[in-house]
């Protein structure tokens, strides 16, 4: 397990590192999820050295979410005061969102079907 978990913040801080010495606009952790994904790309043994361990992460991945839900409630001033502008901005985030979901699964469909034939 300790291996795992040091090889997951391992990929990590590169990806940190990277970003913040090329000054990328992209998170460290994006890249660092890159990294991990060309490991397991060019290793392909490694994925069953890794799965046991991912797959108890995988089972409490609700606990990631308690920092962010006490974020919320420590800022519950802000909630109280600028609640309108964030319900608009929660319900036009989520339509868009699905637009675009919903237009790129028409255009893969397309695709698809265009190497089908």
């Amino acid at each position: 397990m300790l291996q795992t978990l040091g090889l997951l913040l391992g990929c990590q801080l590169a990806g940190e590192f990277i970003t913040r010495g090329l000054g990328l606009p992209i998170p460290g952790p994006v890249l660092g999820l890159v990294i991990l994904l060309l490991a397991l790309a060019l290793l392909p043994t490694l994925s069953s050295s890794l799965r046991p361990t991912i797959q108890v992460i995988l089972a409490h991945l609700s606990l990631m979410f308690v920092p962010a839900g006490v974020g919320v409630i420590w800022n519950l001033e802000v909630l109280s005061s600028d609640w309108v502008a964030l319900l608009v901005i929660l319900t036009l985030s989520t339509v868009l969102s699905m637009l675009v979901t919903v237009a790129i699964f028409i255009a893969m469909k397309r695709l698809m079907m265009r190497w089908v034939k």
